[in-house]
């Protein structure tokens, strides 16, 4: 029987690749929990984290890296359970903006709290730790916010965990 010998450096690469997968597993597990707690869809978490500011809807859509059209449903969505609001922009009415309610705003910290609870960097690591990971992971890949939306397959995550299990409202 042959046995398979890689270098030290590959099996540390696969090793790294298997954590990565291992972590984003968590991550993906503990966004679909608190979604639940929360009683809202989980992209939820994703938009009420990046609405910080009336936002106009093409901006969050470009933060989320998704289809407009998946915004103006998000939008709809977050409006009937009274979490947000569209107004248009002082500076061109033809731009609408997302603002969140006072519910919104307190289901945001609440989820953010509960993000960070949850956060098993911040439960393993110590701040020197989490920012040199910060660091590390900046360095493979930019942050989302950085990247042009046509390069990045985030809007398939996005559209994907549209699509998973909902919950109804209120």
């Amino acid at each position: 029987m042959t046995v398979y010998q890689r270098s030290e450096d590959s099996q540390r690469d696969l090793d790294l690749l298997d954590a990565l997968g291992g972590l984003i597993a968590r991550l993906l597990a503990e966004g679909e929990r608190l979604a639940k707690d929360c009683e809202v869809p989980t992209f939820f978490i994703k938009a009420l984290h990046l609405i910080d500011g009336p936002l106009a809807m093409k901006e969050l859509g470009q933060r989320m890296h998704c289809d407009p059209s998946f915004v103006t449903s998000i939008a709809d969505m977050m409006e009937k359970r009274g979490l947000a609001v569209r107004e248009s922009d002082p500076a061109d009415r033809r731009v609408k903006r997302l603002v969140l309610t006072s519910a919104g705003l307190d289901l945001k910290h609440k989820m953010e709290q509960a993000m960070l609870e949850r956060s098993p960097w911040r439960q393993a690591l110590t701040s020197e730790e989490r920012a040199t990971l910060i660091s590390l992971i900046h360095k493979m890949a930019p942050p989302l916010s950085a990247t042009d939306p046509a390069d990045c397959p985030a809007e398939e995550v996005t559209n994907f965990l549209a699509t998973a299990a909902t919950p109804p409202v209120g």
